[in-house]
C-alpha cells in the first residue's frame, strides 16, 4: 500500500476516476447524440430511396468513433491507477482529470457537431446527390475536435509516468 502523505492524498484517486469517468461519459453522450440525430434523417431517407442508406451511414460510423476516443483514455487513466509500485499523487489525479475532460468534452462537441452535420446532411443528400463529397469534408472536420481532445489527453497522461 502507498504511504498516504501531503503531496499523495488519500483523495488523489478520486480525481482519476473522476477523469475514467469524464472520458467515457462526456464521449459516449456525444457519440449517442451524433448517431440519434444522424439516424432519423437516415431512417427518413431509408423511406424515399432506401439504395441511399449505406452512403448515409457515413455519419453514424463516425459519431462512434468518438466514443472509442473516450474508452482509450479511460482504459490508459485506468491502468495507471492499478499500479502499486508507486504511490499515486495529487499532480497525477489532477492531471488524469483533465486528459478525461479534454477528451470527454471535445467528444461531446464532435459527436453534437456530427449529428448535426449528419442530419442536414443526409436530407440534401436527398435532394442533391452532388452534396455527398461536401458531407463528407464537414464531417471529418467535425470529427478531427474529437481527435484533437484525443491528442491532448495523450499528451497529459504522458507527463505523469514521464
Amino acid at each position: 500500500m502507498s504511504e498516504v502523505t501531503e503531496m499523495n492524498p488519500i483523495y488523489a484517486p478520486f480525481f482519476g476516476m473522476a477523469g475514467v469517468a469524464s472520458a467515457m461519459i462526456f464521449s459516449s453522450m456525444g457519440a449517442a447524440y451524433g448517431t440519434a440525430k444522424a439516424g432519423i434523417a437516415i431512417s427518413g431517407i431509408g423511406t424515399f430511396k432506401p439504395e441511399l442508406i449505406m452512403k448515409s451511414l457515413i455519419s453514424v460510423i463516425m459519431s462512434g468513433i468518438i466514443a472509442v476516443y473516450g474508452l482509450v483514455i479511460a482504459v490508459l487513466i485506468a491502468g495507471d491507477l492499478g499500479r502499486k509500485e508507486s504511490s499515486y499523487s495529487l499532480f497525477s489525479g489532477i492531471l488524469h482529470m483533465a486528459a478525461g475532460l479534454s477528451v470527454g468534452m471535445t467528444g461531446l462537441a464532435a459527436g453534437y457537431a456530427i449529428g448535426l452535420v449528419g442530419n442536414a446532411g443526409s436530407r440534401a443528400f436527398l435532394q442533391q446527390p452532388k452534396v455527398f463529397v461536401g458531407q463528407v469534408l464537414i464531417l471529418i472536420f467535425a470529427e478531427v475536435l474529437g481527435l484533437y481532445g484525443l491528442i491532448v489527453a495523450l499528451i497529459l497522461n504522458t507527463k505523469i509516468s514521464g
